[in-house]
């Protein structure tokens, strides 16, 4: 059969099966139904086969044929900048493809109401946008650019396709290569495929210090600015704490207490101190800021702190959660002043077992401003640092002692450790990137995450079986099915995982870790694992923290930049007091489940901003080196190209087109590129030198390019 002959015996039974009056029939039926003769039979089987593959048609159990079954649904559309985009509704296993041609004007971030034909085989449902049932992109950021009498706005979003029409005079004063905020006035539909919208602010020119981070700001609308009301408020909170307010608290203002941060670090919300008692047993205290002392419930200070919910990071600012007077002052645990703190202090017996513990309000003066960088030189006995804090050398060292039996017992336990490096950008005054740097970890490092994780579980524990209304960091066990993949990726390497229908335990994939740590495969498949776990959130539940191994799991540790550890803060204070009746319950159980959904979404939307201010100084850094090649590590595989890590962390991408000996097939099981000619494969983790073709900060991307052996 021609390739001609079988598309029109296509068309005559796509004719067939979509007229009203049609039933699903079985071959047999279908062939006495057509005239179609015994001999050839076997073309029409080919020519339904062909069909069912194609997911223009579906068989069903008892072998009868016809058109699929559509269903409507809603969900949110997630396009790509290629056009084309997903749906993640409500009840589908898997997310909807909608293709280019049918999203119908939908914009990424749109509720859509979609109707969905179900996957055939290996296929994915597919769907076709019915209406935009909520707009998600009312103001849109991007470039300006003049064109004759009107304007246009491309998104900074490169998932947003469409550039936004300005019709002249709704420019607002802007021209070519402003940054510009602008309100849609009209969204594409299925007839207008372009949106018109109004410049309603001017954010600075493309090539102004500031001008792209303020931009990335606006376009995830975080807030930049306190309102007035709330630096009323600030401006009215003390420098220093009075007699009165240390008044029924732990004093320990006498204990050894030293904080322990990144040098640059200005809002110091944990302290900690080590101490052994006159039983063989170590005390380890956790001393966190009592920002709940300052910011009462229902001011305007929480009010805004709730709105923000996280402080953010951005690559050459911090976004406060609360005012820098309270940030930076008094909520501080500044070297040398005192401070009112909430304490965790646990008492460790000589195996690293938690067989005691108190939570209480205290008030503590911190001895030294330490950084990471000094405690690690203390650990690697540094003769200069020693000298200069001999006072907590001794302290040090038993600090040391301490985490790395926590360390331990977590490890016994299971406990899964992703170490994969956290980068900075260092800039210039004009906030132009001069370095792209992996964020060191080290001992000091891993000695602080190991003491706040301690005193994260403690309180968890606490107040998990007190029954009291509370909140929780959970993570959830992985999707059974990303399991099984997962199983079948590491077998090609000889590894192996035990699993019961997809569930899994965490050791065992802290075995697989450890198995595989110094190989070639220890890139490429912590990776892989990583991204089969699930994300953590918060949760009025404990349903427990899988990647920790642990049954309790909070955030009580940063009230200065997280909403959840200044909420559950209040919460243990009026159970301290002894103010947490059953009305207070009541009120805490019915705000509690609005704070984790908020909280959990916020976070998220600060991590997308974060990552977005560092990738777009990643591009500026790269523009300067243009040419020049890199070793760098295979960090991506898709049909498209491969990504490249270097080891400054900046990544991008070769595209498969750049690939020019060999045409190369995608094997998604095995995340490779293969050669069908030369059989050369690209991997997951494996090691190549690039060279960088080009650089767009604009577009978000660093184009590579195999480096040439003479290179």
């Amino acid at each position: 059969m021609t390739p001609e002959e079988l598309k029109q015996k296509k068309n005559v039974l796509l004719a067939l099966m979509s007229d009203p009056m049609y039933k699903p029939m079985r071959i047999r039926e279908i062939a006495v139904f057509l005239d179609v003769p015994k001999s050839r039979r076997g073309e029409l089987e080919e020519t339904l086969n062909a069909l069912v593959e194609e997911g223009k048609i579906r068989v069903s159990g008892r072998g009868k044929y016809g058109k699929p079954q559509r269903q409507e649904t809603a969900g949110i559309f997630m396009a790509n900048p290629k056009g084309f985009g997903f749906v993640r509704a409500e009840g589908m296993d898997q997310d909807v493809f909608i293709g280019r041609e049918n999203t119908h004007g939908a914009l990424n971030g749109d509720t859509v109401r979609i109707s969905v034909e179900p996957g055939q085989r290996f296929r994915s449902a597919e769907g076709v946008v019915l209406e935009i049932v909520k707009h998600a992109n009312e103001r849109i950021v991007g470039y300006y650019r003049r064109v004759k009498n009107f304007g246009l706005v491309m998104p900074d979003d490169q998932r947003i396709t469409q550039d936004i029409y300005i019709p002249a005079g709704k420019e607002k004063g802007a021209v070519t290569g402003h940054k510009v905020v602008a309100r849609v006035t009209r969204f594409p539909n299925h007839r207008q495929e372009e949106p018109e919208g109004v410049v309603e602010e001017i954010i600075g020119h493309v090539n102004d210090p500031g001008t792209d981070i303020l931009s990335i700001i606006k376009a995830y609308d975080l807030p930049d600015v306190f309102p007035p009301e709330v630096m009323k408020e600030a401006e009215q909170v003390p420098d220093r704490i009075s007699a009165d307010a240390a008044e029924g608290r732990k004093d320990l203002r006498d204990l050894l207490t030293i904080t322990i941060d990144g040098e640059d670090a200005k809002d110091l919300d944990d302290a900690v101190s080590v101490r052994k008692l006159e039983n063989g047993n170590t005390e380890l205290g956790v001393h966190i800021a009592d920002v709940s002392a300052y910011v009462p419930e229902l001011s305007a200070l929480d009010k805004e702190a709730f709105r923000r919910s996280t402080s953010v990071y951005m690559a050459d600012r911090v976004l406060p959660m609360l005012p820098h007077r309270l940030s930076n002052g008094i909520c501080s645990l500044n070297e040398g002043e005192d401070r009112l703190t909430l304490s965790c202090l646990m008492e460790l017996d000589p195996q690293g077992v938690i067989a005691d513990h108190e939570i209480c309000e205290t008030v503590i003066r911190t001895r030294h401003r330490m950084t990471y960088t000094n405690v690690q030189k203390i650990i690697d006995d540094d003769p200069e640092i020693c000298a200069a804090f001999a006072d907590i050398v001794p302290m040090v060292k038993e600090m040391k002692k301490t985490a790395d039996l926590l360390r331990e017992r977590r490890a016994d336990r299971g406990y899964i450790n992703f170490d994969f490096p956290e980068s900075k950008a260092i800039l210039d005054p004009k906030g132009r990137p001069v370095e792209i740097r992996a964020c060191e970890r080290n001992s000091a490092t891993r000695l602080i995450e190991d003491f706040m994780l301690a005193a994260n579980e403690t309180v968890a524990q606490e107040y998990c079986w007190r029954q009291l209304p509370f909140l929780y960091r959970v993570h959830d066990k992985p999707d059974p099915e990303k399991i099984r993949q997962l199983a079948v990726f590491v077998n090609n390497f000889g590894l192996t995982m035990r699993s019961r229908n997809g569930e899994i335990h965490p050791k065992e994939i802290q075995k697989l870790l450890k198995n595989i740590e110094g190989t070639d495969a220890e890139n490429l498949i912590s990776r892989v694992t990583l991204r089969s776990m699930k994300r953590a959130a918060y949760n009025t539940e404990c349903t427990g923290h899988f990647g920790l191994a642990a049954q309790y799991y909070t955030h009580f540790t940063s009230p200065i930049r997280r909403y959840p550890d200044l909420q559950i803060h209040r919460i243990i204070k009026e159970n301290l007091h002894g103010d947490l009746n059953e009305k207070r319950a009541e009120h805490y159980e019915k705000i509690l489940p609005a704070v984790a959904e908020q909280t959990s979404r916020l976070e998220r939307r600060a991590d997308e901003a974060e990552r977005e201010s560092l990738r777009y100084k990643k591009c500026e850094y790269m523009e300067k080196h243009v040419g020049e090649t890199f070793d760098g590590v295979i960090s991506g595989v898709t049909r498209a190209g491969l990504y490249v890590e270097l080891p400054n962390t900046v990544e991008g991408m070769i595209r498969v087109n750049e690939l020019r000996d060999d045409y190369y097939e995608f094997l998604e099981d095995r995340w490779e590129l293969v050669g069908e000619m030369t059989g050369r494969r690209y991997r997951l983790g494996e090691k190549i030198r690039v060279r960088c073709a080009a650089a767009d900060r604009l577009a978000r991307t660093v184009d590579f390019v195999p480096a040439g052996k003479e290179e």
